[in-house]
């Protein structure tokens, strides 16, 4: 029998900013591709549902406000990809010297 697929833990904080605040999970392949045969082909199944962030919910709405759902999945897909684009990069400097609780207004 196959071993089940653990999901990695939930840390402290923000494995982007490193605030401590709530976090939600960010899958670094989305969810809604894992069906597609590009996706399929590139990544097994293990991978797809393993590979997450875990992500304070601004950091999460600017990843998806920069980064369309193909781009994250053949590009984007793990957290020294997306901090290598310069407009996350520079707002996670940014939101790290907020207090926890903040919420940009966007």
């Amino acid at each position: 029998m196959a071993e089940p697929i653990r999901l990695p833990p939930q840390p402290e904080a923000c494995e982007l900013c490193t605030r401590a605040t709530a976090l939600t999970r960010h899958h670094l392949i989305p969810k809604a591709l894992h069906d597609k045969p590009y996706v399929q082909k590139r990544y097994a199944r293990s991978e797809r549902i393993t590979a997450t962030l875990w992500v304070c919910r601004a950091c999460h709405n600017q990843i998806h406000r920069l980064f369309g759902e193909k781009e994250l999945a053949l590009t984007y897909n793990s957290r020294e990809a997306l901090l290598g684009d310069e407009r996350l990069r520079s707002f996670v400097a940014w939101l790290a010297a907020k207090p926890a609780g903040f919420m940009p207004r966007h």
